[in-house]
């Protein structure tokens, strides 16, 4: 017993440090062994804490390492990767206490430095800059490189992690336009800084429509029994630099270059596939409700499109609801019901988003073909006993019940909120009490026993 003791403690040992190992793994990159956007997103969330206690300032440093790709080019990937790892251990030498740097991707390098002020920032970075001067020595050969360094500071230039990746990266791509070799501190007064920023993430935009970088969140709706009842897909950017971006971060550029269209269709797609394969776990999630924008509603290709993806998936019709919002609906009232109508058609839903700001919408609503309404979240939001809102709400669910359509409550965010709702007779409900929007992995795991 004595010796099995022994090895059982040994065998436990070995496990604790396996997984000690596979966990700096998971927060490191292989090559440079520093810190990658893993440890980033969980490190950035602990100082920004301590520092908005403390109201101390933080500095961002975006490296760029200019012309990379011509050394790759030139003297192949191993040399490459030798000059990526003597950079990051000739700059890790010089760092003080509190200041880590991190491997972002390829031969993009971000340094954090903690209670730093812009002077102390600025310092930093010519220090970079004068390190990389004295060139890398290489399988016998001497590789010369510059960098172009951008510096953002919180709170002043962002008080999250995407606005101050952005803005950093903003300010890297003034000194590139400088000649490189230089570093910028980011500046609200940037020549054109608004279009910078928006021609930025445009052109990364139709990047992350080629190279898949998009994602879909679900956030789980819930009968009056608190089991799921449908899920509504939401879309993410995984974008490569700035980390998960929401859609008010990407939606209006994507509807200002066109771009909405191909995005929208993508994650009809999606939903299609997921539903498949929903139905072939026998797990009920379903329906996926999918939100279209008022450019889809009305492109020619949308029936056909919607067509082709009910064809190659074989999923039940049932399962996919379309949510269209009530200005988008009441734009051109008599297309909207012929479109309607042809989605119906389909055997697939229809549900009327954001329901109640408009003001014509009761004059239609006995002519629209939809199976759903959703009530703006301006009525739920400041919901209480014997509030103004739990008058109105009472007479909107009322008349949408008598219609025989289903009524939809989101944004709900309290128990009172909720106990109200279900009181006055809502059937659906949803907000970030009940659940908020998941990956589908954790949507699975969270709720594998809420499904109705």
């Amino acid at each position: 017993m004595a010796l099995l003791e022994l090895r059982l403690a040994e065998r436990n040992r070995q496990l604790t440090e396996v997984n000690k190992e596979l966990a700096h793994l998971s927060m490191h990159d292989t090559l440079t062994q520093l810190p990658n956007r893993s440890y980033l997103n969980d490190f950035v969330k602990v100082i920004l804490a301590e520092h908005r206690l403390h109201r101390q300032q933080i500095a961002v440093v975006y490296i760029d390492l200019d012309r990379f790709k011509s050394i790759n080019d030139a003297f192949g990937h191993p040399v490459g990767d030798q000059l990526l790892v003597q950079f990051a251990n000739r700059i890790s030498e010089q760092l003080a206490e509190r200041q880590t740097l991190l491997r972002i991707s390829g031969d993009e390098f971000l340094l954090i430095a903690e209670h730093a002020t812009v002077e102390q920032a600025e310092q930093l970075a010519q220090k970079i800059l004068s390190a990389i001067q004295q060139g890398f020595l290489i399988a016998g050969r001497s590789i010369n490189i510059t960098a172009s360094i951008g510096i953002a500071m919180y709170p002043e230039h962002g008080e999250n992690l995407q606005e101050l990746l952005m803005h950093a990266d903003i300010a890297m791509l003034a000194s590139k336009e400088q000649g490189r070799n230089t570093y910028s501190v980011f500046s609200y007064n940037i020549d054109q800084y608004e279009e910078r920023h928006q021609s930025k993430l445009i052109n990364d935009l139709f990047k992350a429509i080629d190279e898949d970088q998009f994602v879909l969140f679900y956030q789980p709706k819930f009968n009056k029994y608190r089991k799921i009842c449908g899920v509504e897909a939401l879309i993410r950017w995984q974008h490569p630099k700035l980390g998960l971006l929401g859609p008010n971060m990407f939606i209006p550029l994507a509807e200002k270059t066109g771009l909405i269209t191909p995005l929208g269709y993508w994650v009809m797609e999606q939903a299609c596939k997921q539903i498949q394969i929903w139905e072939q776990q026998a797990k009920g999630f379903y329906p996926i409700s999918i939100n279209l924008s008022a450019v889809q509603v009305e492109h020619k290709l949308l029936i056909p499109t919607l067509q082709d993806y009910l064809q190659k998936y074989q999923i039940n019709t049932d399962h996919l609801i379309i949510e269209i919002t009530e200005s988008t609906a009441m734009h051109h009232i008599d297309s909207s019901i012929e479109i309607f109508q042809k989605i119906r058609n389909l055997g697939v839903k229809l549900s009327i988003d954001d329901f109640g700001t408009g003001h014509s919408s009761f004059l239609y609503l006995k002519d629209l073909p939809v199976n759903e309404l959703k009530i703006d979240r301006a009525f739920i939001k400041d919901l209480h006993h014997g509030s103004k809102d739990e008058l109105i709400l009472a007479s909107l669910i009322q008349l949408t019940r008598n219609l025989g359509l289903t009524i939809t409550a989101e944004g709900i965010e309290t128990e009172e909120q909720l106990e109200i709702l279900n009181r006055l007779g809502c059937q659906q409900f949803q907000g970030f009490l009940l659940g908020k929007p998941l990956p589908k992995e954790v949507l699975e795991h969270k709720f594998a026993t809420h499904t109705s």
